[in-house]
């Protein structure tokens, strides 16, 4: 049930971040505020199933690869002196606000409890 929410979910999260923001010139278009959250799942599933030295190695090489693109997104958002509009084309509230919705969406999954 969780997979088929996930892509949904975190696009739309970007999207309504997106009309509530920006400027209303700006339109943001795609899905690379889901593929931000998929990413930020991806790593966070790993810590979740049970720890071993394959899946630590895992977390530690996308989880790397994950912060530094979100921590690229903050950099770019924060060079446009936090202004919530699109440069460039590329819309880093929409990934910012992806990858927070895949936290949060983590988080909330992980309290309903498993069925037996």
């Amino acid at each position: 049930v969780a997979s088929y929410m996930l892509l949904p979910a975190t696009s739309a999260t970007g999207g309504f971040l997106n009309m509530g923001g920006l400027a209303t010139q700006t339109v943001s278009l795609g899905a690379s505020g889901a593929v931000f959250g998929l990413f930020v799942v991806s790593v966070l599933v790993k810590l979740s199933r049970g720890l071993n030295l394959w899946k630590l190695l895992e977390f530690f090489i996308l989880g790397q690869f994950v912060m530094d693109r979100v921590f690229s997104e903050i950099a770019m958002q924060s060079a446009k002196g936090g202004a919530l509009a699109a440069s460039g084309g590329i819309n880093h509230i929409a990934h910012l606000a992806g990858a927070l919705f895949g936290v949060l969406l983590v988080f909330m999954i992980s309290k309903i409890p498993a069925l037996e």
